[in-house]
């Protein structure tokens, strides 16, 4: 999941002006916790994109070492992740709604038909390769047609999806995008990805209500982060949680051949950062950094069995 600055920035947005109106107990006292907990979800984006993708994150979540991780439907290892939940029917398997395709020479398409959705295309005939293309191009009704479609594939293909987010964060990148997403996930009754900020635009706001869960907090390594220190990188934001709700995601796969093809001439988020993604949270490091410090681990099925 790259995430361009803008995305970041709507990614990020939601206020605690919410609060006001908010239900009275918090998630953690909702849940059965203190008041004052420090929830932690940690993450695994973009299963599906790979075989090595996908057997480190499969790996990873037989661990322990991540409690979710969310499917990028449109993608070509999706039938592998399909056999994957059927076998383990109560993993924490959200979607990770896909309207880019970003890497040089693998690509992919949408699910829904081409001729219902010609703007998410690019020239080339796939998915736009990035978000602010793909925000300048995406009409609204054809953005939903295929958020709704790769829902409708997953379940159609037995997986039952805990929870919505966005790759690349293009849906966070529109004022009526994020209201898609929203109402969409409210549709099927599914908690989705959203940030508290302490500043917000009062549009966003609004399309907000109680029933919808905010993170305090989101952790994901960025290029700024020295490869040598990428361990401690995410040790010490286990350290540094504050009560509430975070959510830590990584994006896990092996530094093979499979993976530097599909990811050749993109050292960001590419093969090599996700091996140590993988190193790290595999860990003895980082598991006693989780039994040091009172962190309770929590999934978005706890928050998805909320709403029902």
């Amino acid at each position: 999941m790259r995430l361009c600055r803008f995305a970041v920035a709507m990614l990020f947005f939601v206020s605690p002006v919410i609060s006001a109106r908010a239900q009275t107990k918090s998630i953690a006292e909702r849940l059965g916790y203190p008041p004052d907990s420090k929830l932690l979800i940690i993450h695994a984006d973009d299963l599906a994109v790979a075989h090595s993708q996908d057997t480190a994150s499969f790996a990873a979540l037989d661990q322990h070492a991540v409690a979710s991780a969310s499917i990028m439907v449109p993608c070509p290892w999706l039938t592998e992740v399909v056999d994957y939940a059927k076998a383990h029917p109560d993993a924490d398997l959200g979607l990770h709604l896909t309207l880019t395709a970003e890497w040089k020479t693998y690509r992919w398409g949408p699910v829904a038909s081409r001729n219902t959705v010609p703007s998410l295309l690019d020239p080339s005939g796939y998915l736009w390769p990035e978000v602010e293309p793909a925000v300048r191009n995406i009409k609204t009704e054809e953005a939903e047609r295929e958020i709704r479609a790769q829902i409708e594939r997953a379940v159609a293909m037995g997986i039952h999806p805990t929870h919505l987010d966005s790759h690349m964060g293009t849906l966070f990148a529109r004022p009526d995008l994020f209201a898609v997403y929203v109402n969409v996930a409210r549709e099927y009754k599914l908690p989705f990805l959203a940030v508290r900020t302490p500043d917000a635009p009062k549009e966003l706001l609004s399309m907000l209500t109680e029933r919808d869960f905010l993170l305090d907090s989101l952790v994901i390594a960025d290029p700024s982060v020295n490869p040598a220190n990428w361990k401690a990188f995410y040790t010490n934001a286990i350290k540094n949680l504050k009560p509430g709700l975070t959510e830590i995601i990584v994006h896990l796969g092996h530094d093979d051949a499979e993976m530097q093809a599909v990811m050749v001439d993109h050292p960001d988020y590419g093969a090599a950062w996700r091996q140590r993604d993988y190193d790290a949270v595999t860990s003895p490091e980082f598991k006693k950094s989780l039994e040091d410090n009172p962190v309770i681990l929590i999934h978005w099925s706890d928050l998805k069995k909320l709403l029902n």
